[in-house]
């Protein structure tokens, strides 16, 4: 792995990406304090993001950047808007509006990282509620957080997906500023659960499993975004790859660390000669598709987290290997232009869509290079 990836550490060129997005988020921020990017237009409208109202599972990436830049910077005005972004996810909470899976990502980049940043105790309350709200899609008996729909309603099935992996982080968070166990029983309970049907036996992924909520048995692999039910969605990959070594750092079961370490090799093993991997593994620059830099940024902060728990030679390797990424998608797919807000262009939300900015790749890029410049797990 260590000849494909040379890219050395370049402090420089990291805090000169970071200008370049911070600029975008000072201009941003008006346009977005209680109405939030998802995705954009298509290139041959623009690349623009459009202000959604706060339904959808991408709320929180952009309130979350700010936080991101606002610890970075030390400078409070990212920050300006904070009240408004507590009072819209508080309405979503008070409303119900899109109660999921997705409550983790939704809270723990908006009112978790609130609180860390300013001690605000409403922030706080908010992120245990939504917490709370998370805990009620647990089915005992599967020992699974449900993702979408109504709880233990499905025709005849519910299902798990790979993308609740990154919305465990709020319950443990909980668990901990609590003292109550049962949000990380749970959380651990899911993680388990998600290695032992979402993780083939060569470390790919299933996006989601069939599960019968009667009897809480898994039934079968599926997908939802990827090309087929038995290939591996490259972005779906990436939040195994992040989320397990995240529960890993939480719980410190190995098995949660053999996870992530294995599926990163799967990852790296697809990246194709540009390090930015097709939408899909199924493709490649034999046979190529749609690329997907959010699956790429994600999968960067995920390999940074893991690198913490290796040995010195493998850690090396895996910073370099986000390193390369990093360049490539700054050399490549990086949108320079301060007035529009997206970063990462080549982004796939449904691959029948198209490529876009899409706001999480944005968010993970981001995070990505705090973490190259010394960061920690973030807000996780």
């Amino acid at each position: 792995m260590s000849e494909r990836f040379t890219a050395p550490q370049d402090d420089a060129l990291y805090l000169q990406m970071c200008a370049e997005i911070e600029e975008k988020l000072r201009r941003a921020a008006p346009l977005y304090t209680r109405r939030y990017p998802h995705v954009s237009t298509l290139p041959a409208e623009g690349l623009r993001y459009t202000p959604e109202e706060n339904n959808l599972w991408t709320s929180s990436f952009l309130p979350g950047m700010m936080c991101l830049a606002a610890k970075r910077t030390g400078d409070a005005a990212f920050l300006q808007y904070k009240d408004d972004y507590l009072a819209s996810f508080k309405a979503r909470l008070d409303n119900r509006v899109g109660i999921s899976h997705d409550l983790g990502f939704l809270y723990t980049l908006s009112a978790v990282a609130l609180y860390k940043l300013t001690g605000d105790e409403e922030a706080r309350a908010l992120a245990l509620r939504a917490a709370d709200m998370l805990c009620e899609r647990y089915n005992e008996k599967g020992r699974y957080i449900q993702a979408w729909g109504e709880f233990n309603v499905g025709t005849p099935y519910v299902k798990i997906i790979v993308d609740t992996m990154l919305n465990l982080p709020l319950l443990f968070w909980a668990g901990e500023t609590t003292g109550n166990a049962r949000y990380a029983d749970i959380a651990t309970a899911h993680a388990h659960t998600c290695a032992d049907y979402l993780v083939r036996e060569d470390y790919s992924s299933f996006h989601t499993y069939l599960m019968d909520p009667a009897t809480g048995k898994a039934v079968e692999g599926r997908t939802h975004q990827g090309f087929h039910d038995n290939t591996t969605w490259a972005r779906g990959q990436a939040w195994v790859v992040t989320g397990f070594a995240l529960a890993y750092t939480y719980t410190k079961e190995p098995r949660f660390l053999e996870v992530s370490r294995k599926a990163a090799e799967v990852f790296l093993q697809n990246l194709p000669a540009d390090f930015v991997p097709y939408w899909d593994f199924t493709f490649n620059d034999h046979i190529p598709d749609l690329r997907d830099s959010s699956a790429a940024s994600i999968f960067t902060c995920g390999l940074l987290e893991l690198a913490q728990y290796a040995d010195n030679a493998e850690a090396a390797q895996d910073r370099a290997a986000a390193r390369t990424i990093v360049r490539s998608l700054y050399d490549h797919y990086f949108l320079h232009d301060p007035d529009r807000a997206g970063v990462l262009t080549d982004a796939i939300y449904h691959r029948d869509t198209g490529a876009t900015c899409v706001i999480w790749g944005d968010y993970f890029f981001y995070e990505t290079l705090l973490r190259l410049l010394g960061g920690d797990k973030c807000f996780w």
